[in-house]
């Protein structure tokens, strides 16, 4: 892991799930993605938004980049795992969001955070977006 995610998860956890500079406000996530090779759990922070019925939905924008990010091919490989929102910690699954779904959910995400409109336009891959679903 980075240090940039290192000093972001540590701040999460130091404050309610909550972290200031690039982040401050937006809602963050820590998942607990499992390695799709190797097995080995890993934490990443991500920004994520609520939805009405009680979901949360994830971006792989990995800032517009050429490539899905790591945790995608992880969370694609094995959908069942922890999270972390504020103090709370729980099992989701997560499922990829398509069709007119996903382009919905991305026209309000881009609306709610318009940077992700802005990574889109970096990239010619379609950015996926996963719905995570709370578990037990």
């Amino acid at each position: 892991m980075n240090d940039w995610n290192t000093k972001i998860i540590e701040e999460f956890r130091a404050n309610e799930g909550r972290v200031g500079g690039p982040f401050e406000g937006a809602p963050m996530i820590l998942i607990h993605h499992i390695g799709a090779k190797t097995g080995t759990e890993r934490v990443a922070p991500l920004v994520y938004f609520p939805q009405d019925d009680g979901s949360m939905v994830i971006i792989a924008s990995k800032g517009g980049a050429p490539t899905n990010p790591d945790w995608y091919h992880n969370v694609k490989a094995n959908p069942s795992f922890d999270v972390e929102v504020g103090t709370e910690t729980f099992p989701v699954k997560a499922e990829e969001v398509v069709g007119d779904e996903r382009d919905a959910i991305w026209a309000a995400v881009v609306a709610t955070m318009p940077g992700f409109g802005e990574y889109q336009e970096k990239t010619t891959r379609k950015i996926p977006v996963l719905r995570l679903v709370r578990q037990g």
